[in-house]
This record gives C-alpha cells, sequence and structure tokens, in this order.
C-alpha cells in the first residue's frame, strides 16, 4: 500500500512539473506576443504622429521596418508553434513512458500485495482454526470439570447422609471383594444367628472361621476435625467426640459380630479412607490399643486388599489339602506310567544299537566291495586263505560288540 501511494505521489509530481513547464512556456509566449504588440503599436502611434513630418523615403524606410517586424512576429509565431507541438509529442511520449512503467510498477505492487494478503489469510485462518480447536477443548474440559463438581457435591450429599455413608463403604468393600474372593466365600447383608446384619462375612476354613467385615465407619466427628479454622479450644471437644465414636463403634462391633462357635474370635472394621486410618494410628494409638484387646482389627482400603489376598491363599490352600488323595492317586499314575515309558524306552535304545551294529556291518561289506572292484581293474589279487581270515576276524568282532 505504502508503494502503492509512493508511486502516485511520483506520477503526480512529474504531471505537475510538466504542468508547470507548460504554464511558464505559455507566459513566456504570451510576454513575447505582448512585447511584439506595445512595440507595433508604438511604431503605428509614431507613425500617426510623425506621418506629417516624414518625407516620402522616410515612410517606405518605416513601413518596410513595420512589414519586417511584422514578418518577424509571425516567424517568431510559427517557430513558438513548432516548439510547442515538439515539446508536446515529447512530454506525451514522456507522460506514456512514465504511465507504462507506472502500470507495470503497480501490477507488481499488486501481484506482491495479494501473495502477502493471501499469506496471511491463510496464517489468520490456521490461527482461527487452532483457536476455535482450543476452545472446543476448553469447553470440554469446562465439562467435565462441571460434571466433577456435581460429582463432589453428589459425593459430599452422600457422606453427610449415614444411611448414604454406609452405602458408599459397602459399594467400595464389594468391589475389593468380588476382585479378590471367590463368589461362594463371601456372603453381603449376612443375618446372623443373633438376628443382626453383618455388612459382609467370609467363609474361611478352619481355624480362620468366618469373619464378619463392619463397613459403617462414622465421619461427622473426622469432618468437623478438618475445618482448619478451628482454634486449640474449639478442637479439643470435637477430639474428644471423634474418640467416643470410635470407640463405641468397636464396641458395637465387638457384641455384634463376634459370636463363639459361629464367627471367628474377632472382626473387622472397614474405614474407608486412608486418611482416617492414617490419622488414627498416628494421633490415636489408645484407640487402636482398644480396637485389639476387643479383637477389632481396623482396615483401610490397601491393607483391606492385603488380608484379602491372605483369605485367598488360605483358600486355596485348604482347597489343596482337601483335593490331596486325588492329588497322590494322580501322582501313582503318572508314576505307573512313567515306569512303562521307561521300559518302552529301554527297548528301543537296543533296536537303535542293533541297527547302528547292522548299519556298521553294511559299510564294511561296503568297503570290501569296493576294494575288491579296485584289485581286480588294477589286477591285484590275494590268497583266498587270508581274505577267509579276515572274514573270521570280523564276524568276531561282530559278535563281541
Amino acid at each position: 500500500m505504502i508503494m502503492e501511494l509512493c508511486l502516485y505521489a511520483l506520477l503526480a509530481l512529474n504531471c505537475g512539473t510538466l504542468l508547470i513547464l507548460l504554464f511558464r512556456f505559455s507566459d513566456f509566449r504570451l510576454q513575447n506576443a505582448n512585447a511584439l504588440s506595445g512595440l507595433k503599436e508604438q511604431l503605428q502611434m509614431a507613425f500617426s504622429q510623425h506621418q506629417t513630418q516624414f518625407d516620402s523615403r522616410q515612410l517606405e524606410g518605416l513601413k518596410i521596418l513595420q512589414d519586417t517586424l511584422q514578418e518577424g512576429v509571425n516567424q517568431t509565431r510559427l517557430q513558438v508553434k513548432e516548439a510547442l507541438g515538439d515539446y508536446a509529442q515529447l512530454i506525451s511520449k514522456r507522460v506514456e513512458s512514465l504511465t507504462q512503467t507506472t502500470d507495470e510498477r503497480l501490477k507488481e505492487i499488486n501481484q506482491q500485495v495479494e501473495k502477502r494478503l493471501t499469506a496471511g489469510f491463510e496464517k489468520t485462518n490456521e490461527t482461527f482454526g487452532d483457536i476455535i480447536k482450543r476452545l472446543a477443548l476448553i469447553d470440554a474440559a469446562q465439562k467435565q470439570i462441571s460434571e466433577l463438581s456435581t460429582n463432589v457435591v453428589s459425593l459430599q450429599e452422600i457422606l453427610t447422609d449415614k444411611r448414604s455413608r454406609g452405602t458408599f463403604g459397602e459399594v467400595q468393600l464389594a468391589a475389593l471383594i468380588r476382585n479378590v474372593i471367590p463368589e461362594q466365600h463371601f456372603s453381603f447383608q449376612h443375618t446372623l444367628s443373633n438376628d443382626k446384619r453383618a455388612d459382609c462375612i467370609l467363609f474361611l476354613p478352619e481355624p480362620s472361621g468366618n469373619i464378619v467385615i463392619d463397613a459403617k465407619f462414622p465421619l461427622e466427628s473426622f469432618r468437623s476435625l478438618l475445618d482448619n479454622s478451628l482454634s486449640e479450644l474449639e478442637r479439643r471437644p470435637i477430639e474428644q467426640q471423634f474418640r467416643a465414636d470410635i470407640r463405641k463403634h468397636i464396641q458395637d462391633i465387638a457384641d455384634k459380630y463376634i459370636i463363639p462357635g459361629e464367627t471367628a474370635d474377632g472382626a473387622m472394621m472397614f474405614i474407608p479412607a486412608e486418611a482416617i486410618f492414617a490419622e488414627i494410628h498416628s494421633h490415636y494409638p489408645e484407640l487402636v490399643e482398644i480396637a485389639n484387646r476387643a479383637k477389632v482389627w481396623m482396615v483401610s482400603p490397601t491393607t483391606m486388599m492385603a488380608v484379602l489376598t491372605t483369605a485367598r491363599a488360605v483358600l486355596k490352600d485348604a482347597a489343596t489339602r482337601k483335593q490331596l488323595h486325588l492329588i497322590q492317586e494322580h501322582l501313582r499314575l503318572l508314576a505307573n506310567d512313567f515306569s512303562r515309558f521307561q521300559k518302552r524306552m529301554d527297548g528301543l535304545a537296543k533296536h537303535i544299537e542293533l541297527a547302528h551294529i547292522d548299519v556298521e556291518q553294511v559299510h564294511r561289506s561296503a568297503k570290501k566291495i569296493t576294494r575288491r572292484f579296485s584289485s581286480i581293474e588294477k589286477v591285484e589279487f590275494k590268497d583266498p586263505e587270508d581274505e577267509e581270515e579276515e572274514v573270521v576276524e570280523a564276524a568276531e568282532e561282530t559278535e563281541e560288540a
């Protein structure tokens, strides 16, 4: 755009220069014509004033001078006209050349401008495309964040309600157990002989016995402890309430889910959060001692996985012991099969050895036949008795082998 303006300015400057020259030349012509006209008028006035004073010769000289001036004026006019025509042609040619050059430069500039505009539009389109893609990703991320916030709110609502909180712990416990223990070795919402319903019970062989797992953990006081705005005085009663709630929960589990002759001598209290499990073991060791004395074992999701893995190993070992007589029978049958295999292998080895001897004898006979053909060809014959002795020696070697 700047180059186009420069070219237009240059063209306007040249045209203005040409117009100035034309105006100056016109002024010069006008001045000459005015000077000649004034001189002519002065001569005519002088001639009319002094006509009576001049004689015929002087009049004739003046007439000749007037004609000469008139002729000079006419020639000057012709010269000026010719000069103007030549100069006009020269100016026209220069203007045409300048116009042509300007047009070519304008075309080149237009091409360059079009290329740059095209490249700029392409880059702009790419940039807008990238921006649209990024906006789409941002929208998707925003939707996910909105869904996550909704899920967090739902989780908070679940953890606030006692029944929903118990269901949440049961669902988490069920997911862990179903991934490790076979279906026939556990039961959810199992009713015991004391009419108490256990969240889950594991059917394990003796001496472990059936172990009950409770998934309803009291979270109200712990959620109050998470408030960082509390002072030390405000935190102490909440900590005491947290101790009391867990102590009562431990005692309830021991009273409800430990039944001699029906369940194991202990039960498990499932804590659905690793943070709570770590908090109890770090800052409330007296609760851990109380649970151990009551034979109530605290387990988190991580430790629960270890317990379930051990239980699966116990179940596998018990199943192996039950099938021990079958394993022994299969081992006996396998030993008989191996004995028959050994006998058949020995027979096959003997056959292979005999075949090896036969192959050696055939090879020895082929060598003798080859030597005999060679002797016949060279006319070199041995004594038949020596040949018989060689045959006897070969037979003895074969028998020894």
